[in-house]
């Protein structure tokens, strides 16, 4: 495999039952560009060790006074740097190769696995966590697949010098096959403690990558409490355990590393004291002797790959782990589907809760419990996270369409939407039907002083759609957020929309000509609003109240407002006293004995708003009371 290759047209399904079945799947997936490395890193780690038998072979050649051998040395000589200058050039090349090549498998296989699950991901595994596996991680997890070869390669050389020692002057390299063996294996003690504290860096060093990503997501928020000294204080505590685990980890390290120096020398000793005994009793040459030193010298360069194989290995078992625990989630539903695409019309269903959204309408729900609302939306779109009986579109169930279809079918826009970094034609350019134009859509979400404040924003452009929008759209208001997000997925016109509280962070005015925009441009679409907001309710055309899960009611706005006290005490943000007192038909003066009834009322989202919302004032509103605030805020709006 070529990095021009990249990326795979299917990078396969990994092993992700552990962290090293993980490394194992990966090293077997590119065992051609491991075979490459493996070759070249014994013609290089051999060309290397060759050299001290043709310094040998020249210097007993000098002793004897014989040219031809002189001339041969040097021959031999020559072919072993050239051996050492191409297969050291291509063993990089190799080495690099399958490094990349496997951090971008790592990579793609990421970036599926989080298109699949989509919100599902960060529900179950941080998001710093997933940034950590998809930055960091991929590169300990590269080195430690492209390591193998090149340690396979070095192990193998130490082999076959051993063996040639043995044969070219056994008295000297008996001391050197058992010498090496001590030398490899003498550090393998440590290793389990090295791994351990490894493993303590990693994960300490995983928390503060975590922290620091939710840190700055949410920094904007924290600035408005004043918050961020808190949280950078956090953030030092974490950064200072981590550099005390990276200076524990050096530390063992740093003892391995000083007793693959010494062990050598001390085997160098060793043979050259022996060496020297062997020579002045006649039993060796002198080019023998310089022979055997200057070989086991040489060999201390592969043998260090045995500490970088340890070091890769412990470093890279974290990461790998992590990176399994992600590939390893599933969405609860097959995406494959069991029937074959298509992309059904026709009325929205919802069987767990008995919701209805008539084809071609605006719908509105309204849910006294956001988590209940969310989840609920996420059904709707067919293939959710969770469990559970699928909804229906046209009488398909979307949970047996595969993915993509029930995506084309059905369009989820979720509470708190991403915008991606880029321009904003960019952001625009999604898969539609090519029925509503750019212009249209942000016309309809009413993003004209957004437009303005990227053309203001932006240096050397003029045109609003060439602007450039940060990471998540953090340099726009939360309001400019979700007015572009809503234009994005006006622009794909699905033939069945949900929007999640597509106005939670838009002033009243801008929220009515919203509804407006909306509902004209989705004219004869089947469009689900999850909202509590009176300016879009009162613009649906059909109302849908839940509570504990299930339809409550159906009908118009006001006509709910008059007939159900729970439906009004969410959207009017009533008081447990004036739902209470509405439930029981008393006076709101007089406080009615505690009942069961007291509870029923669905849980208030405090968004803040103040959109037609109670004042929280003691004493129960009347009707009439209601519906004069509500017409007081739409002629306002």
């Amino acid at each position: 495999m070529q990095i021009q290759d990249l990326p795979y047209p299917d990078p396969g399904v990994p092993d992700a039952r552990s962290g090293p079945r993980f490394l194992w799947w990966l090293f077997r997936n590119q065992l051609d560009g491991q075979l490459k490395s493996l070759a070249w890193g014994l013609l290089h780690f051999a060309s290397v060790s060759a050299l001290p038998f043709c310094v040998g072979l020249a210097i007993q050649a000098v002793v004897d006074r014989s040219g031809g051998r002189l001339a041969l040395a040097g021959g031999l000589m020559v072919l072993c740097c050239a051996g050492n200058a191409v297969g050291d050039t291509f063993l990089h090349r190799a080495a690099v190769t399958n490094w990349i090549t496997a951090a971008a498998r790592v990579q793609q296989l990421l970036a599926r696995k989080t298109a699949l699950l989509g919100s599902a991901l960060t529900r179950r595994v941080a998001a710093g966590e997933v940034v950590a596996v998809s930055t960091g991680d991929v590169e300990k997890i590269g080195w430690f697949v492209e390591a193998v070869s090149r340690f396979t390669a070095a192990a193998l050389t130490i082999v076959l010098v051993c063996v040639a020692l043995v044969v070219y002057q056994p008295a000297l390299g008996v001391v050197v096959i058992v010498g090496l063996p001590v030398l490899a294996l003498a550090v393998l003690p440590l290793l389990p403690r090295a791994t351990r504290r490894a493993d303590v860096q990693r994960d300490k060093a995983g928390r503060a990558t975590e922290l620091a990503s939710d840190t700055v997501a949410g920094l904007r928020v924290l600035r408005g409490i004043g918050g961020e000294e808190l949280f950078l204080d956090r953030y030092r505590g974490a950064s200072q355990e981590v550099r005390h685990a990276a200076v524990r980890s050096a530390r063992m390290w740093s003892l391995i590393s000083a007793i693959q120096v010494l062990l050598p020398g001390l085997l160098l000793i060793a043979v050259v004291w022996h060496g020297v005994h062997l020579a002045r009793e006649g039993r060796i040459g002198v080019g023998e002797l310089v022979t055997v030193y200057s070989s086991v010298m040489i060999l201390t360069y592969p043998l260090r790959h045995f500490e970088e194989i340890a070091m890769a290995y412990s470093f890279s078992k974290p990461s790998a782990k992590r990176a399994a625990r992600v590939l390893a989630l599933e969405r609860a539903t097959d995406t494959t589907g069991s029937r074959a695409a298509e992309t059904p019309t026709g009325d929205l269903y919802d069987p767990a809760t008995g919701l209805l959204a008539p084809a071609g309408r605006f719908t509105a729900v309204v849910c006294g419990d956001p988590d209940t609302a969310g989840r609920l939306a996420e059904r709707l779109g067919g293939h959710p996270s969770e469990k559970g009986t699928s909804a229906l579109l046209g009488g398909v169930p979307l949970d047996e369409l595969p993915l993509k279809s029930a995506r084309t079918a059905v369009l989820v826009q979720d509470k708190d939407p991403v915008l991606l970094s880029g321009t904003l034609r960019e952001l625009l350019d999604v898969p539609a039907s090519g029925a509503v134009g750019a212009e249209d859509a942000l016309t309809a979400a009413q993003c004209g002083d957004v437009l303005t404040a990227l053309a203001q924003g932006s240096l050397g452009t003029d045109d609003p759609m060439d602007a450039r929008i940060t990471e998540r759209g953090r340099s726009l208001s939360g309001g400019q957020r979700q007015r572009l997000a809503l234009a994005r997925s006006l622009i794909t016109d699905p033939g069945a929309l949900v929007l999640d509280e597509p106005t939670s962070a838009v002033d009243s005015h801008t929220e009515a000509r919203i509804a407006e925009g909306v509902r004209a441009l989705r004219a004869g679409r089947t469009t689900v609003v999850f909202t509590s907001s009176p300016l879009l309710l009162d613009r649906a055309d059909r109302i849908v109240f839940l509570h504990d899960g299930e339809v409550a009611a159906v009908g118009a706005h006001r006509e709910l407002l008059h007939t159900e006290p729970r439906y009004r005490a969410v959207v009017t943000r009533e008081t447990e006293e004036e739902t209470a007192a509405h439930l029981d038909g008393v006076p709101a003066g007089r406080k009615p004995a505690r009942s069961p009834r007291d509870d029923v009322r669905g849980d208030r989202p405090g968004d803040g708003r103040g959109d037609g919302r109670s004042d929280g004032r003691e004493g129960a509103l009347s009707d009439d009371d209601v519906l004069h605030r509500l017409e007081e805020i739409e002629e306002t709006a």
